[in-house]
């Protein structure tokens, strides 16, 4: 097996443990069992256990990364599917995206780092989607505010997929995006 390979497979087998009992729960030898090696391999490839988060940390982010820029949207008219993109991709990897929405605390400064940088393009993409030209005051905002919608009802998902498919998420997303605005009346007028 390559060296890359190799490193792939460690990096599944910690997802595999991550999975099954959180970051915490990974150790060199959790890793090494689960991909059928013994610790010097793991060794070999990752200095310690921390050097074997990071990479882990990095390769998973990324991937939740990919995943979004492939579906986030270039206007307010594209919200609604590229809303339908992110709980597909969620779903299609529960485990990086529970990393991603659900961090743990304890969690290695790395993970905190990758997800605010990562968060971060994601509310700037969507401000611009919403911006002046769709009618958003303040698109910044808008797109911070946008964000948590889609996080929480990811979140959701991952806890109670009986409760929360997404369907039910993408109904109540296209209520709250098309039709609340005209039915609810704040008396701000």
């Amino acid at each position: 097996m390559s060296a890359e390979a190799r490193r792939e497979q460690l990096l599944d087998a910690a997802k595999a443990v991550v999975a099954e009992h959180g970051l915490h729960g990974v150790s060199v030898e959790a890793v090494a069992r689960g991909a059928g090696v013994t610790r010097p391999i793991v060794y070999r490839h990752f200095r310690d256990l921390g050097a074997l988060l990071d990479a882990l940390i990095e390769r998973e982010t990324l991937r939740a990364l990919v995943q979004l820029q492939e579906i986030l949207p270039a206007g307010v008219d594209d919200l609604l599917s590229a809303f339908a993109g992110y709980l597909h991709a969620v779903r299609s990897d529960p485990v990086t995206w529970r990393l991603v929405l659900v961090t743990p605390d304890g969690a290695p400064p790395l993970l905190r780092e990758r997800i605010a940088a990562g968060r971060a393009a994601v509310v700037a993409q969507l401000g611009a989607a919403v911006g002046p030209r769709a009618g958003s005051p303040d698109p910044e905002l808008t797109g911070h505010a946008l964000s948590a919608v889609a996080d929480e009802a990811a979140r959701l998902m991952l806890a109670d997929p009986e409760a929360f498919p997404p369907e039910r998420l993408l109904a109540h997303a296209r209520w709250l995006l098309f039709e609340a605005p005209r039915q609810i009346d704040l008396g701000m007028t």
